[in-house]
């Protein structure tokens, strides 16, 4: 009874807001789409949209199909990329989302070198799923998500490919720059600078401060590592990032790198996967590679 193309007619009418942006999206006359979905609601016995004044409403049938529609057509419109890239003699195309935001300038070490070994192979990076990549990798928005934390569940697969520190990172004139680490106790009077992301989801506050009970005078988010950095420079901040990163900026900026109490913080870098696509020749080509990629 539920058809594809009725699928597609409650997404674009969601993305689109009116029946009429619908309709020109999908190369079908108003009437064309209003008929297909009276038809559908006739055969389900109930409505999808409510009318309020020019607005439509979605009923709960409405949201049902609505998130089926945003569950299953992804799937389709990847499946028909992949049969039609085979068709062309392509290899394929490789969707790597990002769930880090330091980790991005470790992808760019290797999908340099991955482009040369696989010319045959498009890659994509998609950056929208900040935190929540493991919706986008089983909803088949994405092959692969990089990311610092997995969240183990069925049908999905990490591996480890990439190991690093979490470091504090502090001017060269800050009081702490010469100590070799630092407590949380140290820090209770500091500016924390972070990148935009929950509390819950951030070590330096759940591996370090949450254990000693106790915080940073004040919390800050920006978003991005440039401006972060400029902020830890001046004296206005500190801030955790990884170890590789802050070397690399060290180059250039008067910032230096503490470890996170004496043992430090150790991390590593996961790419994720479906279980199903783990035989893909270029998929594990990828994650080979990521593997043996070391920062300099």
């Amino acid at each position: 009874m539920v058809e594809r193309h009725h699928l597609e007619i409650m997404r674009a009418v969601e993305r689109q807001g009116s029946l009429t942006a619908a309709a020109e999206q999908l190369h079908l006359t108003q009437s064309a789409l209003s008929h297909a979905i009276r038809k559908l609601e006739q055969q389900l016995g109930t409505s999808v949209w409510l009318r309020e004044g020019r607005q439509l409403r979605l009923t709960q049938a409405g949201h049902q199909l609505l998130a089926l529609a945003n569950r299953l057509l992804p799937q389709f419109e990847h499946a028909e990329m992949q049969i039609h890239q085979i068709a062309q003699g392509q290899r394929g195309s490789l969707r790597v989302g990002m769930e880090c935001h330091p980790c991005y300038q470790w992808l760019l070490k290797v999908v340099g070198p991955y482009l040369q070994q696989w010319p045959d192979v498009d890659v994509d990076v998609k950056q929208e799923f900040q935190f929540g990549g493991m919706g986008a990798l089983f909803g088949h928005d994405i092959d692969l998500l990089v990311t610092p934390d997995p969240l183990h569940k069925p049908g999905v697969r990490f591996e480890p490919v990439f190991d690093y520190e979490q470091v504090l990172v502090v001017s060269e004139d800050h009081s702490l720059a010469d100590e070799k680490w630092v407590e949380p106790h140290q820090l209770e009077k500091e500016t924390l600078i972070t990148y935009p992301v929950a509390v819950e989801r951030l070590d330096i506050f759940t591996r370090f401060f949450l254990p000693a009970h106790t915080a940073p005078a004040r919390h800050k988010t920006i978003e991005t590592t440039d401006i972060m950095l400029q902020m830890v420079a001046a004296g206005r901040g500190v801030s955790a990032l990884p170890r590789w990163l802050v070397d690399d900026y060290a180059r250039n900026m008067p910032i230096r790198a503490l470890k996170l109490g004496q043992q430090g913080m150790p991390k590593q870098i996961f790419l994720g996967f479906r279980e199903r696509d783990e035989a893909v020749d270029y998929l594990n080509a990828f994650v080979k590679l990521a593997r043996s990629i070391r920062w300099n």
